[in-house]
């Protein structure tokens, strides 16, 4: 199981194997970071500027799944950040309360920090071989866990490839959030309250 630098559990073998898409990567398959941030390592920019800045992991975005000759692990600039508002354990889905100072429901989970020089024999072989350590420019690779699936994987005996149902408690609070957020929704028309002060005055 892969660890933090602090010895805690990550909760997954391969971090890699939750990554869909670097967020540096645009829709028609190229590297934003190597156009807009070359100056931070122009030795990166210079080799992908030979390829049209394509993302040598994605290749050609028209090919189905990685086309390019790069795993993620490859690459010393890949980030990713999962954007879906679920739990990956359990799958138990946000709900956030508006002007509450609720703790949410899920919180987000690294599986790789940036800055801890992850590269893989194949990047040694056929792509950038020296990580770029002085900005943090490495590899980031973060989730949402709900904050019970986050505590249980932490705690190191919870592994994120569990089968897993959200907890009770997880349960029990989505749904008073629900509640509360369905009876802020309600809605009685001014028709409705004259109605209900004519029926109450008739009795």
């Amino acid at each position: 199981m892969e660890k933090t630098d602090a010895g805690t559990t990550v909760g997954v073998e391969d971090p890699y194997a939750y990554v869909d898409r670097c967020d540096h990567c645009t829709d028609d398959g190229r590297c934003r970071f190597a156009v807009e941030r070359g100056d931070v390592d122009p030795e990166f920019a210079d080799e992908l500027s030979a390829r049209d800045f394509r993302c040598p992991v994605v290749g050609d975005p028209q090919e189905s799944g990685l086309a390019g000759p790069w795993e993620w692990g490859d690459c010393r600039h890949m980030r990713a950040r999962n954007r879906d508002r679920k739990c990956a354990r359990c799958g138990l889905e946000e709900r956030r309360s508006a002007h509450t100072e609720d703790r949410p429901l899920l919180e987000e989970h690294h599986l790789s920090y940036a800055g801890d020089g992850n590269q893989s024999a194949n990047a040694q072989q056929n792509g950038p071989s020296e990580p770029v350590d002085a900005d943090g420019l490495t590899h980031e690779i973060t989730i949402y866990l709900c904050r019970w699936c986050h505590a249980k994987v932490h705690d190191s005996w919870a592994s994120i490839e569990d089968p897993a149902s959200p907890d009770p408690e997880a349960i029990a609070a989505r749904e008073a959030r629900w509640s509360r957020e369905h009876a802020e929704l309600g809605f009685e028309s001014a028709a409705e309250r004259v109605n209900e002060d004519s029926e109450l005055s008739d009795r």
